[in-house]
């Protein structure tokens, strides 16, 4: 495969993840000869193993802990009963249904040409494309590495002989496990676990750090243990994976030995502990293109590499794996590359959501590291927020963190659907807002964004009883008070 008229493709995009799938249509958009290469199926991590099935376990396992609360409200659900093979084929239905969107024939559609195989770079500005029809070579003007990452399993003596699961094989299976450990308190590892102890799943989380999400707020870390052992998780933290025995009669089962002596038997292990750069293979070396030391593809803040025709995007590189991030790599590289142009790309104010019950949403300065930057962190707590009142969720708080100036820098939110409340808090943060300019923007009632408006209008109220402000404001009051009397 060639570029219609035999020349160098414009744009060689190697992997059709977010970040490829979106750096190939945005180039294409441009008017650029685009070739879009993978080994897999277009859509990547995101769409196969990533968001796209792990919401759909998730919300199967939303439906039946609902169902089993309705006799707070009133209501009584009795015998609820999971369909683990029924909640799968959920899983998999939802994957089919998007899938189409990113496949090869909608990438043509959209003028990106499509070759399925493995790419090896072999000198700056030609690649070998290993695929069903052989390997051929291509020629590129401009490359992107867009290969994601892969799930990580640790060194730990006795782990791969019980075929451990990641979220790459778990979806896999055809039924739910009886029992599970789940290795890993990030936010993988609290979506799964809460997600499968919902649908009837004995599920042991086992954390060697002190908490679960470790790079979220204490007091979001607290809630979220809280709410895995309302579910009937078994949370271990502090307790490290010493070794793995497998069960010799049942495959994929086996007993964890733990740091602190203690031993969990269980019928499947889910790993959980991060993703390494997917880089093996590759040839990078060939043109020059560094890695650091876990792998990642080094780029400056424009996405280029060390080689100055190659570009990377997404999880390859070492900014955070988020898909949202991604897909705002794919466009600022197509632009950068194709164009000429030079977009900068900041992660300072990256958004994220773990989607546990409550959800943890963050975004800009951490709230819990905020006093240490001379900040401010105005809270405004859900028990007086009254749309967690009616729904009996008031267990969360909204959080602003705030500058010398009254500009959000930072947000954190836990309670249901912190993440849509999100989107609102990382406007402020990347535009500036102050608290003043939220509290004086209606927002709609009763919402869970009330808490938002709440917290700035608190806020603001208090700053008017303060200082001068309040010293004027008082006199204002004289003053008008008096001309009432005359009047």
């Amino acid at each position: 495969m060639t570029a219609p008229d035999g020349a160098p493709w414009d744009l060689l995009v190697v992997g059709g993840g977010t970040a490829g799938l979106l750096a190939a249509r945005t180039a294409a958009r441009f008017g650029a000869r685009v070739l879009l290469v993978d080994d897999a199926q277009p859509g990547g991590d995101c769409l196969w193993t990533g968001c796209v099935p792990s919401k759909s376990l998730l919300a199967a396992a939303e439906v039946a802990a609902t169902a089993r609360d309705g006799a707070r409200f009133g209501v009584r659900v009795d015998g609820v009963a999971v369909d683990g093979p029924a909640v799968l084929r959920h899983v998999l239905a939802a994957r089919a249904a998007i899938a189409p969107h990113d496949s090869a024939e909608a990438l043509r559609a959209d003028g990106v040409q499509v070759r399925r195989g493995r790419a090896r770079f072999l000198a700056p500005g030609l690649v070998a494309v290993d695929g069903p029809d052989g390997v051929r070579e291509e020629r590129y003007h401009h490359a992107v590495v867009a290969t994601g990452a892969d799930p990580a399993v640790p060194p730990v003596p006795g782990l791969r002989d019980v075929t451990p699961l990641t979220t790459a094989t778990l979806w896999s299976l055809t039924d739910l496990p009886s029992s599970v450990a789940v290795v890993g308190g990030g936010a993988i590892g609290c979506e799964l676990g809460q997600a499968l102890a919902r649908l009837g799943v004995a599920v042991t989380l086992v954390e060697q750090g002190d908490r679960l999400l470790a790079k979220e707020d204490p007091d979001a870390s607290a809630l979220v243990r809280a709410a895995l052992e309302r579910d009937g998780v078994d949370v271990r933290v502090g307790a490290a994976v010493e070794r793995v025995d497998a069960d010799p009669d049942r495959a994929g089962a086996g007993t964890l030995l733990l740091g602190d002596g203690a031993s969990v038997a269980v019928d499947r292990v889910l790993v959980a502990v991060g993703r390494r750069p997917a880089t093996a293979g590759l040839g990078l070396d060939a043109v020059g293109v560094a890695v650091d030391e876990h792998g990642h593809v080094v780029v400056d803040e424009r996405l280029r590499t060390t080689a100055p025709r190659v570009w990377a995007a997404g999880d390859v590189t070492g900014h955070p794996q988020f898909t949202h991030t991604a897909g705002a790599h794919g466009s600022t590289v197509a632009a950068n590359a194709v164009l000429g142009l030079r977009r900068r790309v900041d992660s300072s104010g990256e958004p994220r959501v773990t989607f546990t019950d409550p959800e943890v949403a963050a975004v800009g300065v951490g709230t819990d590291v905020a006093a240490g930057r001379g900040l401010r962190v105005v809270t405004r707590r859900h028990d007086s927020v009254d749309r967690a009142v009616t729904q009996g969720r008031t267990e969360g708080w909204t959080r602003l963190v705030v500058d010398r100036r009254g500009r959000v820098v930072g947000a954190g939110v836990v309670g249901p659907r912190a993440g849509e409340t999100l989107g609102e808090l990382s406007l402020a943060v990347a535009e500036g807002v102050t608290l003043r300019r939220l509290a004086g923007v209606t927002h709609a009632y009763p919402t869970w964004n009330d808490g938002i408006w709440t917290a700035a209008s608190d806020d603001r109220f208090a700053s008017l009883g303060r200082g001068v402000v309040a010293r004027v404001l008082r006199l204002l009051v004289r003053l008008r008070r008096r001309a009432a009397s005359r009047g």
